[in-house]
């Protein structure tokens, strides 16, 4: 399993920006697909974005779909999740997960299925996002 290290949560206020990073520790980037996710306490993980490395096509769910971008450096196998126009509804735990990309669906079908969470066998530690209103 690839290892992840999430990275740049932090407060801001309502309309600021953030970006997110999350570290992959292998050397077939490529091939894998990492997604953002986020929890509140007392709901479910839900997805945010993903990126399909080998392709870099890329899915928003609609809460975060024009205001959050997704992108990646190869070379230093790290994806990151910018962060714009930032509401309190956006405050969550968010996590960074990897799967292989040959083991999930297309990006843009990956976020209907049922418990994807269950999908993704790598999982960075989580970094609090939080937005004050």
């Amino acid at each position: 399993e690839v290892q992840l290290q999430a990275s740049g949560g932090g407060l801001v206020q309502t309309g600021g920006t953030l970006t997110l990073s999350c570290a992959a520790s292998t050397s077939t980037f490529d091939a894998y697909t990492i997604a953002w996710f986020r929890q509140v306490p007392g709901k479910e993980r839900e997805g945010a974005a993903c990126i399909r490395l080998g392709d870099h096509r890329t899915y928003y769910t609609d809460p975060v779909k024009g205001r959050f971008a997704m992108s990646s450096d190869s070379a230093k196998a790290t994806v990151y999740l910018q962060m714009n126009s930032l509401k309190p509804d956006d405050t969550a735990v968010y996590y960074c997960a990897a799967a292989e990309s040959r083991s999930l669906p297309m990006p843009r079908l990956l976020f209907k299925i049922p418990r994807v969470t269950r999908l993704f066998p790598s999982w960075g530690q989580g970094t609090l996002v939080t937005v004050s209103s």
